[in-house]
């Protein structure tokens, strides 16, 4: 079998090293290799997007297996098939000839056929005195039995990352509809707090939610979902703990303070209930664990720093760290009030809180200051995370709406 040889395309068509390497690739199949056809055909079709073809290059490669007799590809048998353009044509479907031409060329830039083209361009089989094939030109089929393990993993991958599509568009419905019927109850039976601003951050999630969604759409909406999920329900799990250790006076106080409009706390809207919560539960330190924000969530509502990290980027946690150290002394903080901060709160925490001091900087007068004071509340336990993100990312969400 003339697999391995090296060959040049008829004409003007020209050749590229990477070719060369295929086609060497292939004389090195292993003895006694082989692979069912149209078990290969199905693992190409499947992985048609990551092998750069389209629906009419798998009709043309339907069509060339066609005229290979035997189901299965060996690698002891020629594997060169040699129909002429109108039998093609006719087997894809009717395809024109230029159409079935550009996506011949298409499959071997992909890697799943190589020519083998004769003296003179055409394509026809020699056969010795006894009937077998000596020589043939045509399209060699090789390159499908070589590459099978290979696209069979291609295979794989994109049914695996179709199902991980699926089950995030699950979770997602899910969740949107958790959270739309736990913000509708609260406010339906008047529980505590700012739930139209909680509806107004759930309703632009929804809003960005583009018509055909990719999974990365999917995963970033999903994640700031499960995080306004999760705040919904430690603010009713804070206003239930609220009621059971206050009175009916001291309940009525902390709704009137808790109800004031544009506080300037805003970027630490933990209310007064959920701060007598904490220190009656006596635990000393912040509500959550910095491990329940993605690093994409934190950057997204905090989009400022981003110009501070290592190239104008940030990717990895300890990029944010150094960002949030080259912004601490920007802003004026002292580097014994970052040292506080990181101390009490974490490090990755103080980042966050840094970064989101920048966002608000034209609102703070003393940044330096403002840090104290949220170190001092996250000592006591009245400080969290959580509502400053989600504030911000409403804030900056409306600013790109706008924007747009």
């Amino acid at each position: 079998m003339q697999t391995g040889n090296v060959t040049t395309p008829f004409g003007r068509r020209p050749i590229s090293l990477a070719l060369v390497r295929r086609q060497q690739t292939v004389a090195e199949i292993k003895a006694g290799k082989s692979a069912e056809k149209w078990k290969v055909f199905r693992d190409v079709s499947a992985a048609m997007a990551l092998l750069g073809i389209q629906s009419n290059s798998l009709a043309v490669l339907d069509a060339l297996l066609s005229f290979y007799p035997e189901n299965d590809l060996r690698q002891d048998v020629p594997l060169i098939v040699f129909p002429s353009n109108a039998q093609l044509s006719l087997r894809a479907h009717g395809m024109a000839g230029s159409t079935l031409r550009r996506h011949l060329a298409v499959l071997v830039e992909a890697g799943l056929i190589v020519r083998k083209d004769s003296a003179n361009g055409k394509r026809y089989v020699r056969r010795d005195h006894t009937g077998d094939i000596e020589n043939a030109f045509g399209f060699d089929l090789s390159p499908l039995l070589s590459r099978a393990e290979e696209l069979a993993m291609l295979a794989q991958q994109i049914v695996a990352e179709r199902a991980a599509f699926k089950r995030m568009k699950e979770n997602l419905t899910i969740c949107r509809r958790d959270v739309r019927k736990l913000i509708s109850a609260a406010m339906e039976e008047g529980a505590e707090g700012d739930w139209q601003a909680i509806e107004d951050i759930y309703v632009g999630l929804i809003a960005r939610i583009p018509r055909t969604p990719s999974p990365a759409d999917v995963r970033a909406i999903l994640e700031e979902m499960q995080m306004l999920k999760e705040e919904v329900l430690n603010r009713l799990e804070n206003q239930e703990k609220a009621e059971k250790s206050s009175g009916n006076a001291a309940h009525i106080e902390q709704h009137i303070q808790n109800s004031k409009p544009e506080s300037i706390n805003e970027l630490e809207p933990s209310s007064r209930k959920e701060r007598g919560a904490k220190s009656s539960e006596g635990n000393g330190g912040q509500r959550e664990p910095l491990k329940a924000f993605p690093l994409g969530l934190v950057l997204k509502a905090c989009p400022q720093i981003i110009d501070y990290g290592a190239g104008g980027a940030i990717g990895t946690w300890r990029e944010l760290m150094s960002a949030a150290v080259a912004v601490r002394s920007m802003l004026g903080i002292s580097p014994s009030a970052y040292q506080e901060a990181c101390e009490v709160m974490g490090p990755e925490n103080a980042a966050v809180a840094v970064a989101g001091i920048l966002e608000r900087a034209n609102m703070i007068n003393s940044p330096g200051g403002y840090l104290r004071d949220l170190t001092r509340r996250s000592e006591r336990g009245e400080f969290s995370l959580g509502p400053m993100i989600m504030a911000l990312l409403k804030v900056n969400g409306l600013a790109q709406t706008r924007a747009g």
